[in-house]
């Protein structure tokens, strides 16, 4: 799953992106507010985590630019304003959640992935299929009750699959929400990952769909 940090706080961003990453993450930085709505036009994000008092462009412009371009994907505002009507004008633009500063990092990422579950229409942060488990809040992945070690990358493409389980997902959509901005998005590495999960995991996990891309059906 794949993150957008438009922070101007090099430390805080810095720490936000250590955290959310070693969580398994793809996460990537804006500065300003400028950076920020190009990003967001033009990537495709599973949450942005906006800071309201971005240069250059403000983080409320940048929310009301994303949503009145179409942009649906769910927003968590940071603010180091206590005014509530600043938190009630994020939320008027379109924000889903918002974070005031100081905060815990434990709870921005529990925020973060209750986002990414209500975007994937997910109650459950515990997926369940042909006796494979995983838990989206430690990534610990189980067969039939016995920890199974994945990669960064496995454990990537399988988050992915499992979040969008009941819909059928393209090699390029997944190096999509697996590489970072700049990274190298080479989409036939995908495959690899994929026979990799199921050599871990059982092969009939994740099916394909030939010359379409790969889906699970339907989870707990």
């Amino acid at each position: 799953m794949r993150i957008l940090i438009a922070e101007d706080e090099p430390v805080l961003a810095s720490q936000i992106k250590t955290t959310l990453s070693s969580e398994g993450l793809t996460v990537d930085v804006a500065v300003d507010g400028a950076e920020a709505q190009y990003l967001g036009e033009t990537e495709p994000y599973d949450v942005i985590i906006l800071d309201l008092g971005l240069p250059i462009r403000d983080g409320i412009t940048v929310l009301k630019n994303l949503r009145s371009g179409g942009s649906d994907t769910p927003v968590l505002i940071l603010t180091a304003r206590n005014d509530w009507t600043d938190r009630v004008d994020g939320l008027d633009a379109g924000a889903d959640d918002y974070v005031s500063k100081p905060f815990h990092m434990a709870e921005l990422s529990a925020r973060v992935r209750a986002l990414i579950r209500r975007k994937a229409g997910k109650a459950t942060p515990v997926f369940t299929k042909n006796g494979v488990s995983f838990d989206t809040r430690t990534n610990q992945v189980m067969v039939d009750g016995v920890s199974i070690n994945l990669t960064a990358q496995e454990v990537a493409v399988l988050s992915y699959l499992f979040h969008n389980s009941g819909r059928l997902v393209s090699r390029n959509e997944l190096s999509e929400h697996i590489y970072q901005y700049e990274g190298d998005r080479d989409s036939n590495t995908i495959a690899v990952f994929v026979n990799r999960l199921r050599n871990k995991l059982g092969s009939d996990l994740i099916e394909t769909v030939r010359g379409r891309g790969y889906v699970i059906k339907v989870v707990a």
